[in-house]
């Protein structure tokens, strides 16, 4: 048994951003199988290979590289990506061999990977963090608030897959909303833990910034109704500031597990725009058939180019901008301004 005080630093991963772990003791103790459960903090050692350029994401969202025999602390949790890797902690073998899922410290053993993914970190498990014998986990440092009812104006930014382009839109959107003079909460409600998407959002302008690792997960990745429970947790969190509007990010999309569509459904009334981030025009008609929706909106990676833009509005007839675009802008604040004004007349003519 050894205390974090006594031994070389551990490597901090961004999912143990809410905790306490790099100012108070813990143990490590290997814990027998039937005890690991999702978000548990762990201890695993990097393994050589160590892959070119490997980067871990610290709590402050800055990028350390890694070297063999490191010791990082992350949380135990199941990743379900389309583009990128497929793992869970449960796959984790008897010999304790794991994975990096993500660089923000998710742990578990990946079973599919993209060949266009780079290798990731291959750690072996070197035991639980606990204190006075007992895990200490993500939920350990939820804190507790009082309840307030989430009623506000909402833009929604969803995606086709993951990598479309949604974190790029609401930073460009965050902007224009500060640049309106409003108070804005952004947040990203699903996917797998990075701090830096959210980040970005605060460098873009706003006031706060919510992600679902501040109610104990370290991916959205979770029974839908035990989900449901803590994105309304987080919407009250998110309420209590006060904000003028909300732009909330969602992760992959709508229709991969990572509940999209609990999250949709939670805020169907305060959503006054939506706005879809494609990975390729022909895309957007599958996730608006699939789900049944039309978004306000198209964006991202499938209108980066004038030709994008032309067949995504000849496949839909719905807007679409390349965002990126200085031109864009004045139509985007209009759209913004249309459909915020329209309802609670929060913004004035831009």
């Amino acid at each position: 048994m050894n205390t974090n005080l006594l031994n070389p630093p551990y490597l901090y991963s961004s999912l143990t951003r809410i905790s306490d772990l790099q100012v108070k003791p813990f143990d490590v103790v290997s814990l027998p199988r039937q005890q690991w459960e999702t978000g548990d903090y762990v201890v695993g050692e990097v393994l050589s290979p160590v892959p070119v350029n490997v980067k871990l994401e610290l709590p402050n969202g800055r990028l350390a590289s890694l070297l063999e025999g490191d010791r990082i602390i992350g949380a135990f949790g199941i990743r379900r990506a389309t583009l990128e890797a497929v793992g869970e902690w449960q796959s984790i073998g008897e010999d304790g061999g794991m994975d990096n899922m993500t660089c923000a410290g998710l742990f578990g053993k990946v079973t599919s990977k993209s060949y266009l993914l780079p290798p990731l970190t291959s750690l072996q498990y070197q035991g639980h963090v606990l204190r006075h014998g007992q895990k200490v986990s993500m939920k350990d440092f939820v804190p507790t608030i009082s309840y307030h009812p989430y009623d506000c104006p909402t833009i929604m930014i969803i995606g086709t897959s993951m990598s479309a382009g949604k974190t790029t839109s609401a930073r460009i959107i965050i902007h224009q909303l500060k640049q309106l003079g409003l108070k804005v909460v952004a947040a990203k409600l699903t996917g797998a833990g990075r701090y830096r998407d959210i980040l970005s959002m605060k460098d873009a302008g706003a006031d706060y910034i919510f992600d679902f690792v501040d109610v104990g997960l370290p991916s959205s990745v979770a029974p839908p109704e035990a989900f449901r429970i803590l994105v309304r947790q987080l919407l009250s969190m998110m309420a209590a500031k006060n904000p003028d509007v909300v732009v909330i990010e969602a992760g992959a999309s709508p229709l991969e597990p990572y509940n999209g569509s609990v999250v949709l459904e939670e805020l169907k009334q305060y959503i006054y725009l939506t706005v879809l981030c494609a990975s390729d025009p022909y895309s957007v008609v599958g996730v608006c058939q699939g789900f049944g929706f039309l978004p306000d909106l198209i964006t991202g990676i499938a209108t980066s180019t004038s030709s994008g833009v032309e067949l995504v509005k000849k496949l839909t007839q719905i807007q679409a901008l390349t965002l990126s675009e200085p031109g864009a802008l004045s139509i985007l604040t209009q759209l913004l301004n249309d459909k915020l004004g329209l309802k609670d007349k929060l913004l004035t003519t831009a």
